[in-house]
């Protein structure tokens, strides 16, 4: 099979969606899995409060059972949050949220990039810990030639469910490999440098994250709390990193 797509000889790769993902995991160490709003960052604010977090890849009835034998609490989707059911894909209801200990995710996006990843390395990365990403995976010899790692961009979905690719995490992928770059990671793909060259270019990450469609999208259905959460630029050094099944924080 030819291997055009999978930017080898690099230190660090970036393309898009589960199919991305599935394609790149094959040949690298680690798969960082960026989905800014909202699936990576609601990651990083239950990890922070000691929760470990089950991906989840479908959001049916299939999920509640998922999580009835992980004994874990389930997320659902934002409008569906009731005082019973508290916990959701949002950031901001998870941070008001009553602890737990165990949580299953589903999201059709990140969760599905993380499953696609096979049996590399799984973290889960966004703009709030991207210079931690960054940092760990240099400090982890990650990122070289002998030890590449993929940045998966989650991106949207459009109503026929195909992809569609999304500006918060073309910046959120990005400010990972910069951060990366910053230590040495490397040489970058061409794909790679642009994402990170991308995202060093933008004079206001809030400013386009929340002007971008996806951002305005949560704004105008009453949820732009969750996109000030996800705009929180390297306020978490929390590295979640996915372990028999769940993320928790890197040791």
């Amino acid at each position: 099979m030819d291997d055009w797509f999978l930017q080898s000889g690099s230190g660090a790769r970036f393309d898009w969606g589960p199919v991305g993902a599935q394609r790149l995991a094959a040949g690298v160490a680690c798969v960082v899995v960026v989905d800014v709003l909202s699936f990576t960052t609601s990651v990083t604010v239950a990890v922070e409060s000691g929760t470990r977090v089950f991906p989840y890849a479908w959001r049916d009835e299939s999920a509640s059972r998922f999580a009835d034998e992980m004994g874990a609490r389930l997320a659902v989707g934002r409008r569906m949050a009731t005082p019973a059911f508290p916990w959701s894909l949002s950031p901001a209801a998870l941070r008001s949220a009553p602890f737990a200990p165990r949580l299953v995710l589903p999201s059709p996006n990140g969760s599905a990039i993380a499953a696609a990843a096979g049996e590399s390395l799984v973290i889960a990365g966004c703009l709030r810990n991207a210079s931690a990403v960054g940092r760990w995976l240099a400090r982890q010899g990650f990122g070289t030639v002998d030890r590449p790692v993929a940045v998966i961009a989650s991106g949207e979905r459009w109503p026929d469910g195909t992809l569609r690719p999304a500006l918060e995490d073309l910046l959120g992928a990005g400010a990972v490999l910069a951060a990366l770059r910053k230590h040495s990671g490397g040489p970058l793909s061409p794909e790679a440098a642009a994402a990170a060259d991308c995202f060093e270019a933008t004079p206001d990450v809030v400013i386009a994250v929340t002007g971008s469609a996806s951002g305005r999208e949560l704004a105008d259905g009453g949820f732009a709390g969750d996109v000030d959460i996800a705009t929180e630029a390297d306020v978490c050094d929390i590295v979640p990193i996915l372990t028999d099944g769940a993320f928790a924080a890197a040791g």
